[in-house]
């Protein structure tokens, strides 16, 4: 959680985490709160609460990766540890054009040369194949066994991916974004079905999101705990 003092907190996933002890995320400007975190120059405080919540399993053999948007960073982060393993991987990015895509120079560094595929969309076409990630998917499940898929992106681009996973029988895990404030999961803000993303995710698996799937890519709730359309 970064806190920025007088003003908000907000959950964020880490894009790298490094011996040294330094870690950084990555922030889209979307509203006030990140665009003052846009607005920070370097010596600049900020205050961080955590780690909280669970992380993605590492799993080996041939694995899948479908990032959408911001979703691209947390996983170019896990690509690293996948690397380490020596996993075989297919990398999936999509965003809405090629600005959009996030940390293509370090993920073709993290998997030039080894076998492991890269493979972007943009809607507009600007780079990549033309059209969004999940038809990227869908297409490439369909010509290939994976031992597992990771996702990370906005929850309908995630149920697609659910809904996919289940067709083709492969384990998922997905990374759920919801509204958090306390983030030790006593506020609730931030349950789907029977779990808090906070404390139980914000990693979901297959099976935790069959037991939720009256909720996942259909309702959040707002800043008064009411359910509305994701």
């Amino acid at each position: 959680m970064v806190w920025l003092p007088g003003f908000d907190e907000l959950p964020m996933s880490i894009s790298s985490a490094h011996p040294n002890g330094l870690a950084s995320i990555t922030v889209a400007n979307v509203g006030e709160a990140t665009k003052l975190l846009h607005e920070k120059e370097k010596g600049d405080i900020v205050g961080v609460r955590g780690p909280f919540g669970n992380s993605f399993k590492l799993v080996e053999g041939n694995v899948l990766l479908v990032g959408g948007g911001t979703g691209i960073a947390p996983l170019a982060f896990l690509a690293e540890k996948l690397f380490e393993l020596k996993v075989k991987m297919s990398f999936l990015l999509g965003a809405k054009t090629k600005e959009e895509l996030l940390f293509m120079s370090k993920i073709e560094s993290t998997l030039s040369g080894t076998g492991n595929r890269i493979i972007a969309s943009t809607e507009d076409g600007s780079y990549g194949h033309k059209g969004v990630v999940t038809k990227l998917a869908e297409e490439t499940l369909a010509k290939e066994k994976f031992d597992a898929i990771y996702a990370c992106g906005k929850e309908l681009m995630l149920f697609k991916i659910f809904i996919l996973a289940e067709k083709h029988k492969t384990p998922l895990q997905a990374s759920l974004e919801r509204l958090m404030r306390c983030a030790i999961g006593l506020c609730g803000s931030c349950t789907i079905g029977k779990y808090r993303v906070c404390a139980d995710g914000p990693i979901f698996t297959s099976k935790q999101l069959q037991e939720v799937k009256d909720e996942f890519g259909r309702f959040k709730r707002d800043f008064d705990g009411k359910k509305i359309p994701v």
